[in-house]
């Protein structure tokens, strides 16, 4: 039988939970382990910050190049705030989430406006753009080791399965957050916050949990009942809608008419394909459900699909060469060559590549 989590037996689990990090805990590029602060190292709130910003949506094998490209083009939160936009969106192409980016740059520059240092402060942190609960609660921890509860989607598993929680997703984030700050470390916030997190992503996984591993084991009520597996207990995903749209492959020469999406929105501020609007509803290759941006000889020339978060996206590829007398009414045309230098969402490069044009 496992013992259950009293408030007695909280200070041995956080004892062991802190060992099993020294010991066996991710080195990651923006982190300060243990045997670093020893020797007198600081975490970079700045580095700290834009990783939390990238981890939100993708994984830390994904996230670490982007990581350390930002930090040697933009090595501190001033020279973000100074930078082009299209430079920095560009660069944060392949990591989606695009209002993430805008939110990167807005928050950069209210840092550096109020003087380059990040706050430590719970409620100035979250009146930064693109910070919320869960991201000011890692600055304070991770960057500045203050008393903070840090609960990712690692750490819902973690303690959903340590006390059996039988409420469903999402209802009971609201619960997991309760049990978690009765465990939070105040002595080591910033190693306890990244070991918890750490032995969500290394060891109590989602579908092939190491419980042999766990320095928590003993604790764990959804091991004890032999199911860990089934935690935590997550609502019947709904289908995912699709939408359609057309996509207007525009050449002139060695050029393609692109222009910029509006900044609030999906993919906001980023370069398009122009399209019409995306729409639920069955179409076929040759129906059109808006005009063409002129008439002339339109050519299917293939489809993309593109999972978004809400749905799926078909798009219909149709090419033409550009009327000699024509001009487009927004955005301009790009050289083939330049496509690697532009803010281009991976949708956009998909249909450029599947259009003949290599982006």
């Amino acid at each position: 039988m496992p013992r259950p989590v009293t408030r007695r037996s909280i200070p041995a689990m956080r004892r062991a939970l802190l060992r099993w990090y020294e010991r066996d805990g991710r080195v990651l590029p923006w982190r300060v382990r243990p045997e670093d602060r020893a020797s007198g190292a600081t975490p970079d709130p700045y580095a700290v910050w834009l990783s939390e910003i990238m981890l939100q949506q993708t994984t830390v094998p994904h996230a670490i190049p982007y990581y350390r490209r930002f930090l040697e083009r933009w090595p501190t939160v001033a020279d973000l705030a100074a930078a082009d936009r299209d430079e920095v969106l560009a660069a944060w192409a392949g990591l989606w989430y695009y209002a993430r980016a805008r939110n990167l740059i807005a928050c950069a520059e209210s840092v550096a406006e109020a003087g380059g240092g990040f706050p430590y402060d719970e409620k100035a942190l979250l009146d930064l753009p693109g910070v919320g609960d869960y991201t000011a609660a890692a600055i304070r921890a991770l960057a500045f080791d203050l008393p903070a509860n840090v609960v990712d989607g690692n750490v819902e598993r973690v303690i959903a399965r340590l006390h059996a929680v039988e409420t469903t997703l999402p209802k009971a984030k609201t619960e997991l957050k309760a049990l978690a700050a009765e465990l939070a470390d105040a002595k080591r916030p910033g190693d306890y916050a990244q070991a918890l997190m750490d032995l969500g992503a290394m060891v109590c996984t989602p579908r092939n949990p190491v419980c042999g591993e766990c320095p928590w084991s003993k604790w764990c009520m959804a091991r004890d009942a032999g199911s860990p597996t089934d935690y935590p207990h997550r609502a019947p995903k709904k289908a995912r809608p699709v939408r359609r749209t057309h996509a207007y492959l525009v050449v002139q020469d060695d050029a393609v008419w692109l222009r910029r999406r509006p900044d609030k929105g999906l993919l906001g501020g980023m370069l398009e394909v122009p399209s019409s609007p995306w729409r639920e509803g069955r179409l076929r290759d040759g129906d059109r459900i808006d005009p063409t941006p002129f008439t002339g000889e339109w050519t299917p020339v293939g489809e993309v699909r593109h999972v978004f978060t809400h749905f799926t996206l078909h798009v219909y590829i149709l090419r033409a060469p550009a009327p000699s007398t024509w001009e487009p009414e927004s955005g301009r045309f790009h050289a083939s060559d330049t496509f690697a230098d532009l803010a281009l969402p991976s949708l956009m490069r998909k249909i450029l590549k599947t259009g003949g044009e290599t982006p």
